[in-house]
């Protein structure tokens, strides 16, 4: 029988990451926004729980958007069980990663007209680091850590069996609506589309998406059905381009008119994506101009 599951968007801006899901009983944050809304993003878990505790917070990857509000959730509920992938949790413990991951989120704070706000980065920590197939058990929930390499080394997904839900990464591919699914494989083509068939052969019925929420049957078979394609297509245009005579430029510059429009501008940083499509079309040159 299905687990009777609440899940709750506890994001405070578009561009944040957190989803709570609720059995009743035990809580599970997935991925808990950048640090300058990390305690907007905790009133609002704390206005879903009410008086019951933070039990689990679960990180899909290392990434400032998705990590540094974690460590303002642990602020209020220290003894959350923090669960993330082994690598990710080798990067929490370098300063210069920190250092990075802070300046990012300085910077996107500044576009959003946010001051000044407590520095708690290096209170970052994962209690429980995991591999691909360890269980994770949250009160009755066990999930299954599904590492899925391609958008980050530690992007690793959390598959609950008994609701055939999966916990995605961006790896698969970021679903903005309107039927868009948004490439996003930076340290990895090949990689992520190795990911993306692992995915395709998992028995799901629900995804949850980091940056969107849950997505219901007919939309998981959609983007289940899609993803690949997508990802497939999109890079094979930019090769063609480059393949052609056309420089990175302009290959980065038809994935931007491709992609950045509509709601993927509220959850995209601008200088986020310049970055990222810069890094995928390196990528690209690499994988399948040189062939290397």
């Amino acid at each position: 029988r299905m687990r009777d599951l609440k899940i709750t968007d506890v994001r405070s801006l578009p561009g944040d990451s957190g989803f709570l899901i609720d059995d009743g009983k035990t809580a599970v944050l997935v991925d808990s926004g950048f640090a300058f809304t990390g305690d907007a993003v905790a009133e609002n878990i704390r206005k879903a729980l009410g008086e019951r505790p933070l039990d689990h917070i679960f990180l899909t990857h290392s990434h400032y958007d998705h990590a540094l509000g974690s460590a303002y959730a642990l602020k209020y509920w220290p003894e959350a069980q923090v669960t993330a992938g082994e690598y990710a949790t080798k990067i929490f413990q370098k300063s210069t990663a920190k250092n990075l991951m802070r300046e990012m989120d300085r910077k996107f704070a500044d576009r959003c007209g946010v001051g000044e706000y407590e520095d708690r980065v290096d209170d970052l920590r994962v209690d429980r680091p995991v591999k691909d197939g360890d269980t994770v058990t949250a009160g009755d929930m066990v999930f299954t850590a599904v590492n899925l390499p391609g958008h980050t080394k530690c992007s690793v997904g959390f598959y609950l069996e008994e609701n055939k839900m999966l916990i995605s990464t961006e790896t698969i591919g970021i679903f903005a609506g309107d039927g868009i699914i948004f490439p996003s494989y930076l340290v990895g083509y090949q990689m992520a589309l190795d990911s993306i068939e692992r995915v395709e052969k998992m028995d799901i019925e629900n995804i949850l998406l980091p940056h969107y929420g849950l997505l219901d049957k007919e939309l998981t078979r959609f983007y289940l059905d899609n993803a690949k394609k997508n990802a497939v297509e999109t890079a094979e245009e930019m090769v063609q381009i480059m393949k052609n005579g056309g420089t990175k430029e302009e290959a980065a510059q038809f994935f931007k008119d491709k992609y950045y429009k509509g709601s993927v501008k509220t959850i995209y940083p601008k200088d986020a994506l310049d970055l990222n499509t810069e890094i995928m079309v390196n990528l690209l040159e690499r994988e399948c101009v040189k062939g290397e």
